[in-house]
């Protein structure tokens, strides 16, 4: 009785509702996007839900993260857990407090039927897509900021996220900085989960290769881009751990940002004139989102062409 109303359309039926019983999704981030995703995902009886977070649910984020009211304090994705077996116990949800890496990328994806990139996180949108484009796994990913934003589908047999973002903007905020409206990621949350649904449904035509574009006034837009190649360059995210001896290591954050490098050989740079590697040696260029860590990269990159970047976050 649970699913009656869904299982009506002739889309989902018994055998629909017996895929979506059978499907594991990841999710990375249980905030803004990922509160309404979850939500929608584990009230259609979707099988197994794995959910990254590190952070903690806080009151000034309640209005755009209503799953975790009356869990302040608590970790994200323990509190999602909480919401979903508190909708539907029948759902499995495994809760992950440590952050999605490089490191661990490849393995959570290779576990999925369906990713969802719901960090809102340059950095782990494109570890995430660079996994689900080696391993063949459809991602969802969305973004949001003030009143518009954007959710798509990408990787499993259709462009990556690079394809269509190839390079990031000179600067960028979020929403502690520039404010957002709760309804805008809701929206687009609630996109990502629609998506994710049509993909295990066999849905045509197929959210992969599809962008939907959300703009202020309520304006929605988009574009297919099943065609868009993917492009030759571009640089790839790895952990501290990754960086090896011989590496030139540059930490583009202040010293009141990071007292302590990224590395014990790292020196501290300005990521508008960063100074040039030795000859043969890999540029690792480390920051807090991976912003500066990319802008630094393009001024090197045309005499330098091994580059790797490190988004450090608030360690």
């Amino acid at each position: 009785m649970r699913h009656v109303r869904q299982m009506i359309l002739p889309e989902v039926g018994e055998v629909g509702q017996r895929r979506l019983q059978g499907a594991r999704l990841l999710v990375v981030g249980a905030g803004g996007l990922g509160s309404p995703a979850i939500m929608y995902l584990a009230g259609a009886g979707v099988g197994a839900l794995t959910v990254v977070d590190p952070d903690v649910a806080e009151t000034g984020n309640l209005h755009r993260q209503p799953i975790h009211a009356g869990r302040v304090g608590w970790n994200k994705a323990n509190s999602a857990r909480a919401f979903v077996q508190s909708l539907d116990p029948e759902v499995s949800v495994a809760a992950l407090t440590h952050p999605l890496t490089p490191a661990n990328a490849a393995g959570l994806v290779g576990g999925a039927d369906v990713v969802l990139d719901c960090a809102d996180s340059f950095a782990v949108s494109y570890v995430l897509s660079d996994a689900c484009l080696a391993a063949g796994v459809p991602l969802v990913s969305a973004s949001a900021l003030g009143l518009s934003g954007y959710c798509g589908g990408f990787c499993g047999g259709a462009p990556s996220l690079r394809a269509v973002f190839p390079d990031l903007p000179d600067r960028a905020a979020n929403c502690a900085t520039a404010g957002v409206l709760g309804p805008v990621v809701g929206m687009l949350g609630t996109a990502q989960a629609q998506m994710a649904l049509a993909l295990l449904l066999g849905f045509a035509p197929s959210p992969l290769g599809q962008l939907l574009t959300l703009n202020s006034g309520l304006r929605w837009g988009g574009f297919r881009f099943d065609g868009a190649p993917e492009p030759e360059d571009g640089f790839r995210f790895i952990d501290a751990s990754d960086i090896r001896p011989g590496d030139f290591v540059l930490e583009l954050r202040g010293e009141d940002e990071a007292p302590v490098p990224i590395h014990p050989s790292a020196r501290r740079a300005d990521p508008a004139a960063p100074p040039a590697p030795p000859p043969g040696a890999r540029a690792v260029l480390a920051c807090r989102s991976g912003l500066r860590a990319w802008r630094a990269a393009r001024l090197l990159a045309p005499t330098h062409p091994e580059i790797v970047l490190i988004a450090a976050g608030d360690h």
